[in-house]
């Protein structure tokens, strides 16, 4: 079987598809991903096939901007016209050509990589929607329904109202189910499997990570001073990163008590922490849960307010306003959560479900069952109980 995944973010929506890549690789069937130039070195780098669909090296610095006040209006017209219309206008032809001359058998369709779902189907190969924002209420028919109506009838496509086909086979989410938003339930044929879940984090000394994620880091004004402002003078370590574009240096001489780098793998870092600030990407808020550890939230934009409000509704976080923010709120926040051992409870109570969510090996035959079965309808490929 011949399987290529497809992902039209960055590393935030690269490394969810990994584990369950890996798994098919494992079971003897060939890999391949497809994505903007600007990943294909950390593709090679996890240690599969990548081709590129879009140009741009990805070896520019972005331009550091200043930090505008949360937005929902914005972030949904950025999803609209930038992953719909420019987006998934641009890479439907060049999926199309790609799917014509690698030939897969499934395509595992990251969930914002519309051009790639709309040129599977157009194709009638069976597809995977592989699900990347962890609170499951930021892509909303409201939202890109009109822009996506526009390209299917572009590309003959019949209307989908209601976005049943960007899910039409298969949904895979690599998230507690706890945590989604209960407004936007999972569909009948989703698949919940297991992220990466590490041991239950514990330090010698009480320690805080701090990260803005590696795309609204250069967007964030002077939100890393302030925060690290207040972190600095806490009875704790203070491990924080900035992102490759951006110096450590710039933010002068810290104390004894805080390490500032450009970037540090969340797997080496987290184990040894005690609680997570960050701006609340899928990525950063799923791996503090991975290791039972709270946290203190200041999100910016895209999904990031959706999975703050899904924290705070599970009790394993605080949320913070950015553009108001000062040290001493940040300070208090913090203090706050690490002695309320509630949070930390909530925060355990999560990383025990993920445990008994099925390793990604058990989603490999549901992708095997989609290159033989038939499609059942609207709805797509059913599952059966034993397969669920």
């Amino acid at each position: 079987m011949r399987v290529l995944f497809t992902f039209a973010g960055g590393l935030g929506h690269f490394q969810p598809l990994v584990p369950l890549a890996s798994a098919v690789a494992a079971a003897g069937h060939t890999v391949a991903f497809a994505a903007g130039q600007a990943l294909r070195e950390a593709i090679e780098a996890a240690g599969f096939t990548a081709f590129a669909v879009d140009e741009g090296s990805g070896d520019e610095a972005p331009e550091r901007l200043p930090l505008l006040v949360p937005d929902r209006e914005r972030e949904d017209r950025d999803l609209r016209e930038g992953f719909v219309r420019r987006g998934a206008g641009r890479r439907v032809p060049r999926y199309l050509d790609l799917f014509g001359r690698w030939r897969p058998d499934v395509v595992v369709c990251e969930e914002v990589d519309f051009g790639s779902v709309l040129a599977a189907e157009k194709l009638e190969l069976p597809y995977a929607n592989m699900q990347v924002i962890a609170s499951g209420s930021f892509v909303r028919p409201a939202v890109i329904g009109e822009a996506l109506a526009e390209l299917r009838a572009e590309h003959g496509l019949p209307p989908d109202p209601d976005l049943v086909m960007l899910h039409r086979d298969l949904m895979l989410s690599p998230f507690p189910p706890s945590f989604r938003d209960p407004g936007f339930p999972l569909p009948d044929n989703a698949f919940p499997i297991r992220p990466p879940v590490g041991p239950p984090a514990r330090s010698d000394t009480p320690t805080v990570y701090f990260t803005l994620g590696t795309v609204f880091n250069t967007e964030s004004g002077d939100l890393f001073s302030r925060v690290l402002a207040g972190l600095r003078d806490l009875p704790v370590d203070v491990v924080a990163t900035v992102g490759r574009h951006i110096d450590p240096a710039e933010f002068g001489e810290q104390p004894a008590n805080v390490r500032i780098a450009r970037y540090l793998p969340q797997a080496e870092v987290l184990p040894r922490c005690d609680l997570v600030v960050s701006h609340g990407g899928s990525g950063s808020v799923i791996g503090a849960l991975a290791h039972g550890l709270p946290t203190v939230l200041l999100p910016i934009g895209a999904d990031q307010p959706h999975n703050a409000e899904q924290c705070v509704r599970l009790g394993v976080g605080k949320e913070l306003n950015p553009i108001t923010v000062t040290p001493q709120d940040v300070r208090a926040a913090v203090t706050e959560v690490l002695a309320d051992s509630s949070y930390r409870r909530a925060a355990e109570r999560v990383r025990t479900e993920m445990l008994d969510l099925p390793d990604p090996t058990q989603a490999v035959p549901l992708l095997e069952r989609l290159v033989t079965a038939p499609v059942t309808g609207a709805r797509g490929r059913s599952l059966t109980g034993d397969q669920r």
